[in-house]
């Protein structure tokens, strides 16, 4: 973690650095995402069959034991691409942040038996609404309609929450529920989702079902924020009255 503020151990701060066999088994899952956006999407696809035959190869080690995956922007693409190569209910749950996958594309993987088994956590955030918006402009140029799931599910509901992390009612109905997060500070940014404090924990309950979905979904605003409402609003300066100081004697 030290020189990149974005390299932080994701094991590490979901509690898997003591190396206790409570814990569970964690694996960082690699795939090659260098180079234009064009070569990482498709790149994407293909690392998705081979998560397939890692959780394939997992359900035979460890026979009934629950697996869950975290994913972030294009990392998300992988795990919805593996979904209509896996068994039936072999994903538990799944933390996707700021998604850089197209919903129409989404639909098979979540159509699948394994995509109807599992339950999906999307975290978006109006910070994200730029890089949503030429993610959308690169991929589908000519199909205006068309969104990326960073801006939330097409048919939210069941099986699938989305989670705005800058909506001020969101952070309100989580703290209810124990977990404090830090409010957006930034206008534009692509790795709030596990930059924020406060993410980690809410993530961990999460995965190790200590926070049920639809305890999520009872506590939160009826709907998101609207489209570029954090990048246009108006900046927020504090000014001092022109009668404001020290009272006169």
């Amino acid at each position: 973690e030290i020189g990149d503020r974005k390299a932080l151990s994701w094991p590490r701060h979901l509690g898997f650095a003591a190396g206790r066999p409570e814990d569970g088994l964690c694996i960082a899952f690699g795939w090659e995402a260098t180079g234009h956006i064009w070569r990482a999407y498709d790149e994407a696809r293909r690392a998705g069959r081979a998560l397939a035959h890692l959780t394939d190869a997992l359900a035979r080690i460890r026979p009934g034991a629950k697996i869950n995956v975290m994913a972030h922007s294009l990392g998300a693409r992988v795990v919805l691409s593996a979904l209509p190569d896996m068994a039936p209910r072999a994903l538990h749950r799944a933390v996707l942040m700021t998604p850089a996958e197209l919903t129409s594309r989404s639909c098979s993987g979540l159509q699948s038996p394994a995509g109807r088994g599992a339950e999906f956590l999307n975290i978006t955030s109006r910070e994200n609404d730029l890089f949503d918006f030429l993610f959308e402009g690169l991929l589908a140029p000519h199909r205006p309609g068309e969104r990326s799931l960073g801006q939330g599910s097409a048919a939210p509901g069941g099986n699938w929450l989305d989670l705005q992390i800058d909506h001020s009612e969101t952070l309100d109905g989580l703290r209810k529920l124990g977990h404090r997060i830090a409010p957006a500070t930034r206008r534009v940014c692509h790795w709030s989702p596990y930059l924020r404090p406060g993410m980690f924990g809410l993530y961990r309950a999460f995965l190790r079902d200590d926070l049920p979905l639809e305890a999520l979904r009872s506590c939160l605003p009826a709907g998101p924020s609207p489209r570029w409402s954090r990048l246009l609003a108006p900046p927020r300066v504090s000014l001092p009255l022109p009668f404001a100081g020290k009272t006169p004697s």
